[in-house]
């Protein structure tokens, strides 16, 4: 089959191809999630729970502003959080495990899947697009990253701390239960992970011709309530944590406009030359 043109290729041909690699995606992720699951015990120990820990360097940083701005009274200065994670079901810590590891192996596989995808993608492409669009694995896979660390580094301790020490009475204590914390952790990682992929799509979309920078200028001022919807979304509702992170979101609409004019003007640049040819 792959030596068959993609023109030639008939609507079956093309969902058997999108099968194998939809197989190798799934065997990519079972692998890596194996890799997961055998330092399962490191993965909880030294990053899973390593939030929950004041030695956490987001913590320690944000105590050391806060301390040289004089706010002394800050609970990212405090010995622990006033909270414990238990386990009340039987599978539990077996469930934690498995889902922690298949979720790991999605991360771990993202330049993989993004690798399937693409040749999956490529082939209906012309050979100047797939030339102009080099490099695309290794950025969008570079922005999921640097994504799934802001969500590490940055909501999640702003989540926890916010959450952790919010109570309505003394008389209540915050016993969570493993499967809302891990949830908490996937949830904030994965979502900035796949936010920071902004970029990329504003790229393809301007390929196809479905977004334009106009357009994006245009709805600026629309972008930036549902950017400060979403922030208030996937982060504790106070009003610093939705601004730090609406920041790199912002940042990376912005960023999206001047890619979506690089896209447009080589466009144009390519349909001058066209007619000048013909």
């Amino acid at each position: 089959m792959a030596s068959k043109h993609v023109n030639e290729m008939s609507f079956l041909d093309h969902l058997e191809d999108l099968r194998w690699h939809l197989i190798r995606i799934f065997i990519a992720i079972v692998l890596c999630g194996t890799v997961a699951f055998i330092f399962g015990t490191f993965i909880f120990d030294n990053i899973i729970m390593w939030p929950k820990k004041m030695s956490f360097p987001t913590y320690q940083w944000l105590c050391n502003l806060s301390n040289f701005f004089g706010i002394n009274d800050t609970t990212f200065c405090q010995a622990e959080f006033p909270f414990i994670i238990q386990n009340r079901t039987m599978a539990g810590q077996f469930s934690a495990h498995i889902w922690t590891s298949v979720y790991s192996g999605f991360i771990l596989a993202f330049p993989y899947i993004i690798y399937q995808l693409w040749h999956f993608v490529s082939p209906g492409m012309k050979d100047n697009e797939r030339k102009s669009s080099r490099g695309f694995i290794i950025i969008s896979s570079i922005l999921f990253f640097i994504g799934v660390l802001f969500g590490y580094f940055i909501i999640i301790p702003l989540s926890i701390n916010f959450l952790a020490n919010y109570n309505v009475s003394a008389e209540i204590l915050n016993e969570i239960d493993i499967s809302s914390y891990i949830s908490l952790i996937r949830s904030s990682s994965l979502a900035a992970g796949f936010v920071f992929e902004l970029p990329i799509v504003i790229f393809f979309l301007t390929k196809v011709g479905l977004v334009t920078p106009e357009i994006l200028k245009k709805y600026r001022k629309f972008a930036l309530v549902l950017v400060l919807i979403l922030s208030a979304i996937i982060t504790p509702p106070d009003i610093a944590s939705q601004i730090i992170v609406a920041i790199p979101i912002l940042i990376l609409y912005q960023v999206s406009i001047y890619i979506s004019r690089i896209v447009v003007n080589k466009q144009k640049k390519k349909e001058t030359k066209d007619v000048r040819v013909s």
